[in-house]
Parts: structure tokens; sequence; C-alpha cells
């Protein structure tokens, strides 16, 4: 799965947790990079991620994860 930057923005690699993780990061799992589309919080902190190729991954709040994540340049 192929994304282009938009113009003027910047891809930095963070690490995500079920706290910190948002709508638009890529997260790069088993070699496949994946855009989450939505988010479900689950009881006990942790989230249920949706990816646009309709993937879902359920993230504990102890798990991290890097993640590309685009910031609009100014």
């Amino acid at each position: 799965m192929r994304h282009r930057a938009p113009v003027g923005a910047l891809a930095s690699p963070i690490e995500v947790t079920a706290a910190t993780v948002q709508r638009g990061d890529i997260i790069q799992l088993g070699g496949q990079a994946y855009r989450v589309r939505d988010l479900f919080q689950l009881p006990h902190g942790a989230k249920q991620l949706v990816f646009e190729s309709g993937e879902l991954l359920a993230i504990h709040t102890c798990t991290r994860l890097i993640a590309l994540r685009l910031r609009r340049r100014r």
C-alpha cells in the first residue's frame, strides 16, 4: 500500500501506544504498511484500530508500535 505524502507535509517516525495512536498514522506490520482509518475504545484502555484496507488490530495499553505520522509544514 503506497501513499504519497501531501505537498508540504513532513513524515516523522514516532512510537505510538493505545493512548497516543491517531487516525491517519501509518503502521508497518509484517512488512506491510497500514493507514489507520478509525479507532474504537475497548475495555481497560485498549483500542481497536481499523485500517483503510479493512483489517482490524486490537492493541493493549502496553503495546508499543512504530508509526509514521504526517505533519503539515507551515
